[in-house]
């Protein structure tokens, strides 16, 4: 089947290698000429584990190609992806569609009759349904329908979500597209794995209610870590204890600073916003963001704590600043606001992350980049670790503390034992929620 999809950002790219995999004529398509210019060449402008490997096998099949030319694109094609961004709108909360329409009018301008239009982004409540109208409005006379498809991927392992999914989230306006749809997922219907059918209203809805549900996981077992610093208890035995019920599970009750990243603070202030227009009020919801924002504030206060009157002038190595591991994504990452703090409190800042300097170089400008952690804790007074990459879950403990002129370590991501780091020549150690 040949596929078009509008987008090569994040999901747009992904999706298109993907589907590409599955054996479909794939062209993606975008408006920036550098980053087409880069895909042709095989250069991919993000990192994703495995993405690269993926997209150079299709290119060479032929299966995958990119362009700057809609128009062409469409050319006896009947199936199109709208993977455009959906940012937040500043100051309001409310996710920015402009990208999404602009494509919805191009789409009405160069497609052909019995187009099937899906909508990959994420979007909110009544979002397809307004995207059917101005398709309609631009052009009356084009025959096509649509269709909700949210995506469900997790930066660093994006691949694996894609072709082993957990399920497959489709919203269909006429039941004559499932049968398109189904031949699309194809490879994954053959392996049993769930694709299912709803309505439009229920496709978007249950996008954002899955991400607001996992970032209210995140904000109940950081308040809970609070607790059990104050009382005495362990919150990763909480967790784990917590986790052997079913019902509850155990994914996404770890205790950090925070949640971060593209998806879970502007997906919950998009559905707060989406839920006020139906005159409903998300209190839950709009208690997890307050939360969030509080965890990244209450690790500063650690930070502070540990150092006390010295953290002025103090060099702190930060191991890790993207908003997770096997990413170098730094949006709403938590150390974009806990480092600023401590550069306020007069904190001397080196950040070691093996992906975050490409981003983080213009967003963090008060802190020197190091390659090598063990370089950056040279004559350092603390190691603070913000992000669980594997390259830090084993570092030579002993190594750091002999450089450092005062062995403290804060754990924000408890990947390490309290008693291994203080046997290792630390004088200090915390970590969160214990």
């Amino acid at each position: 089947m040949k596929i078009v999809v509008i987008g090569a950002g994040y999901v747009g790219l992904v999706s298109s290698v993907c589907f590409a995999d599955f054996g479909h004529d794939v062209i993606c398509v975008d408006i920036n000429k550098e980053k087409i210019k880069q895909l042709r060449n095989g250069i991919i402008p993000i990192y994703e584990p495995g993405l690269d490997k993926i997209l150079k096998k299709n290119i060479e099949a032929g299966r995958l190609s990119f362009s700057l030319d809609l128009e062409r694109a469409l050319k006896d094609t009947f199936v199109v992806f709208i993977a455009v961004n959906t940012p937040e709108r500043r100051g309001s909360g409310e996710a920015d569609l402009a990208y999404v329409m602009e494509a919805a009018k191009n789409i009405a301008n160069f497609a052909e009759n019995n187009t099937l239009v899906i909508t990959k982004s994420t979007v909110p409540l009544g979002t397809n349904r307004r995207v059917h109208s101005v398709i309609k409005k631009e052009n009356p006379n084009l025959i096509f329908d649509i269709a909700s498809n949210p995506e469900f991927l997790r930066e660093g392992s994006a691949i694996e979500d894609f072709q082993k999914p957990d399920r497959v989230i489709v919203g269909i306006n006429n039941p004559s597209s499932k049968k398109v749809i189904q031949e699309i997922y194809k490879p994954l219907a053959l392996k049993d794995y769930p694709i299912f059918f709803t309505s439009l209203e229920s496709a978007e809805t249950i996008k954002y209610s899955s991400n607001a549900f996992l970032a209210t996981k995140i904000s109940f077992i950081n308040e809970i870590a609070e607790l059990c610093e104050r009382a005495g208890a362990d919150i990763q035995d909480v967790a784990k204890g917590m986790g052997f019920d079913d019902r509850i599970g155990s994914k996404f009750l770890q205790a950090g600073p925070g949640y971060g990243g593209s998806c879970f603070p502007k997906d919950t202030s998009a559905l707060i916003e989406t839920a006020r227009s139906y005159q409903v009020e998300l209190n839950i919801i709009k208690s997890v963001i307050k939360v969030n924002e509080h965890v990244k504030l209450r690790m500063v206060e650690k930070v502070k704590n540990v150092l006390g009157r010295n953290i002025n002038g103090s060099i702190i190595s930060v191991l890790g600043v993207t908003f997770k591991p096997n990413t170098d994504d730094m949006r709403e990452a938590p150390s974009l606001v806990i480092i600023p703090e401590l550069v306020k409190l007069g904190a001397k800042i080196r950040v070691t992350d093996p992906q975050g300097i490409k981003e983080g170089s213009a967003l963090l400008p008060k802190v020197k980049w190091y390659g090598d952690p063990y370089k950056s804790a040279v004559n350092s007074n603390m190691i603070l670790i913000l992000t669980e990459w594997n390259e830090f879950r084993d570092l030579d403990l002993m190594k750091l503390s002999n450089v450092m002129a005062n062995p403290t370590m804060v754990d924000l991501r408890n990947i390490y034992k309290k008693d291994q780091v203080i046997a290792s020549g630390f004088r200090s150690y915390e970590s969160v929620g214990s």
